[in-house]
Formats: C-alpha cells, structure tokens, sequence
C-alpha cells in the first residue's frame, strides 16, 4: 500500500478520466435534486437556492433602492432578506468592501434565479479558461483536463453556496498568467481582487519579491479608481458602514465561528476547531503567516520556475488569512495545474502524486472530517501542498528524486 501511494501508479489514465467523470455526475445530480425538490426559490430545508447569493442579490437590491449603506447594517439587511425570501430565512452577511455592491446592483436588475445562474455560469466559464490557459495544449488528448478541472470538488461548494470562488480563482491565475508579457493588465486583474480585502497581504509581497514593479503600480492605482468610484456615486457613509461591520465580521463570525469553524478553511479556524483559546489561534495564525510569507517573498525573489511562484501563491491566499471558508478553496484548482505542469515536465517526486489528488479531492472532505473530529483537514492538506511547492522551489532546475515526468 505505501509502494502504491509513494509511486503514483494508481493514478493512472483511466482513472484520471472516470474517477472525475463519477464524481461529476453524482455531484450534478445532488445539485439538480436540490433544485427539483425546491419551490423554485427556496430549497426543501427552507434555504434560499444559492444560498450565500441571496444576501448578494439582496445587497443588489437594496443599492437600486438608494440604500447602499444598508448591506453593512445587519438589522436593516437581516429583514430586507426575509422580505424577498420569507420570514424562515437564514440570515446571510454582507462582509465586503463597496466594491462589491456596484456588481450586486447589476446582478440585482435580473430575477433572482436568472441572476443566480449567470452570475455562476459566467464566473465558472472564466475559472475553466484560466484551467485551459494553465495547460496550454500541453496535455494529451487536449481535453484530458477538462474533467478533473470541472469535477474538481470545490466547484461543487461554490454551486451549492452560489458564491464567487470562481471569480476569484480566476482573477488570480489570470493576473498570473499575464505578469510578465502584460504587466499592467495582470496589475488590473489584482486590483479587481480588492472585493477579498483578506487576500491582499500575501500577493503584494510575491510582486515587490519579484520585482513586478509596473504590475504593483497598476493594481494600486485600479484600487484608488474604484474607491473613488465607489466615493462617487455613495460618499463617505458606505465606507463608514463598511469599517464599521468588521467588528461583527471578527467578533461573531470569525472568533465565535458562528458559521462554523469546520468551514473556515484556515489556520485560525482549525486552531479553534481544535479547542485553541482566541489569543492561541491568533498567535498560530501571526506565526504561519510570517513563515508563508518569508517563503514566498524568497521564492519570488529567487525567480524560481513560474509555475512554482504561481502554485505557491495561490496556496499562499488561504493560508495567510485568518478568514477564507471552503468555496475560497477554488484557488487550489489552477495551483493544482501549475504543479501537475511543473510535474509533467520534471518528474514527481515520491508521494507527490498521492499528494496532489488528496489535495484535489479535499474541499469535499475538508468540513465533513472537520466537524466529525475537530481536526482541520483542509488545512494540513493545503500546508502540505505548500511545502511540497517549496521543496520544489529549493530544488531549482533539479529534476525531483523519485519518478520521470510520467503523466
């Protein structure tokens, strides 16, 4: 058995193909029954379908309203959710920046599951072009990926939840992908990431490492663009309410774990699933981030293989944040493709392919296993993920110990 994981033989071919085609179909399934069973807006356990969509359609309304501050007032947007979708509605909070609304207003001017589907359908498209762009042909047949890339678990968890794990995952491998023929486009791509406030440590770390100075500028400046876009057409009380609603985004949502512990996928929430104090798991989490990091910062600098930096970083956004839930896992997907790039082209080392299918299948796992025995699963998966980009990193041009670049 330890042979057969160290190796990689059993991911062969074959079942690179079936195994994602299965889960494809059994996922696809669940969603549909979801949907059958529902009334046409709320599901059969009195949830909105989308779930997290229906406070950002909410939030849309409420901007076409005149009221875009009313997002960031958990009273006010509590009760504007249960009059679009019931009094037995959940309540969903609306935890980003203003940039955020403009988008919501515009998906707002759509019926709810009209905008729901092509909010999705659209964002899942852009996750799957910056997946093939990733490949670049370099696969045989040329839509072996497609499978693995659309049956990847954390698709199903964005669907189920209607949120914007594809939107981010593609902004990310884009603004990658154009960094060094497109600077200032791939510095555009980043600004746009400002809606995810809590990825913004990491990724200016990695350019000012690598010397991306044309790419820092442009995302700097597509930020103050929109902030004063967004000044423009609301003033000053939107921030206000804004900064403001991230004491209850830290108190109750992050520190108490109010939306669950086992579905926060980061450092600080496994140190609190596992019982760790508030004060221990932000220490924990001060002491990954630092380390994550300085490995970054010297990979970058180093210029190591581009496709290392790039899996690297995006690995690098969940684990240097205190708050990302398991949609967010959506950015392992194009890591994963640069790593299995590297790997096709370099060889695996020993366990690495046992390694990156776990890390493939994890987002479905991750909350199940996190709350039936309060160890983060996803977490330690992904860190692993990490180390085995770095140790790749170290290795330079060297061609891993182990197996020759066997798909």
């Amino acid at each position: 058995m330890i042979d057969v994981l160290r190796n990689g033989a059993w991911l062969t071919r074959e079942r690179l193909r079936v195994y994602p085609l299965m889960l494809l179909i059994g996922l696809t399934l669940a969603l549909l029954f979801l949907g059958a069973t529902s009334n046409g807006l709320m599901d059969r356990f009195d949830r909105p379908l989308g779930t997290d969509f229906s406070q950002v359609w909410t939030a849309g309304v409420e901007v076409l309203e005149g009221q875009p501050q009313a997002p960031y007032d958990n009273r006010v947007h509590a009760q504007k959710q249960r009059d679009l979708f019931g009094d037995r509605t959940q309540f969903y909070g609306w935890h980003y920046p203003p940039y955020f609304l403009a988008l919501a207003a515009v998906l707002a001017l759509m019926p709810y599951l009209g905008a729901l589907l092509a909010w999705q359908a659209a964002t899942l498209a852009l996750y799957l072009v910056s997946v093939r762009a990733i490949i670049a042909g370099r696969i045989a047949p040329a839509r072996a990926w497609l499978f693995p890339a659309l049956a990847f678990p954390a698709v199903f968890v964005n669907l189920g939840h209607g949120h914007n794990g594809f939107l981010t995952a593609a902004l990310l491998a884009c603004a990658l992908l154009c960094l060094d023929k497109r600077p200032w486009l791939a510095g555009l791509l980043i600004g746009l990431l400002a809606y995810k406030p809590q990825f913004a440590l990491i990724v200016p770390v990695a350019l000012v490492a690598g010397g991306y100075w044309r790419t820092l500028v442009s995302a700097a400046a597509t930020v103050a663009a929109m902030t004063l876009a967004t000044l423009a057409l609301w003033g000053p009380a939107v921030w206000q309410g804004f900064f403001a609603s991230l004491a209850f985004t830290r108190d109750v949502v992050l520190e108490q774990g109010s939306t669950g512990f086992e579905k926060i996928q980061t450092v600080f929430a496994g140190l609190r699933l596992m019982g760790a104090s508030i004060g221990m798991a932000y220490a924990g989490q001060a002491i990954a981030t630092l380390l994550v990091v300085l490995a970054v910062a010297w990979l970058w600098h180093q210029r190591a293989d581009f496709r290392l930096r790039a899996a690297a970083l995006m690995v690098a956004t969940m684990l240097t944040t205190p708050y990302a839930l398991d949609y967010d896992m959506m950015v392992l997907g194009p890591a994963l493709a640069f790593m299995v790039m590297h790997g096709l082209e370099r060889g695996f080392a020993p366990f690495e392919k046992s390694l990156l299918a776990l890390v493939w299948v994890v987002p479905l796992l991750a909350r199940g296993l996190g709350m039936a025995t309060h160890v983060p699963v996803g977490v330690l998966v992904m860190a692993g993920f990490f180390l085995a980009v770095m140790g790749r990193g170290v290795q330079g041009d060297a061609a891993p110990q182990g197996l020759a670049a066997t798909a």
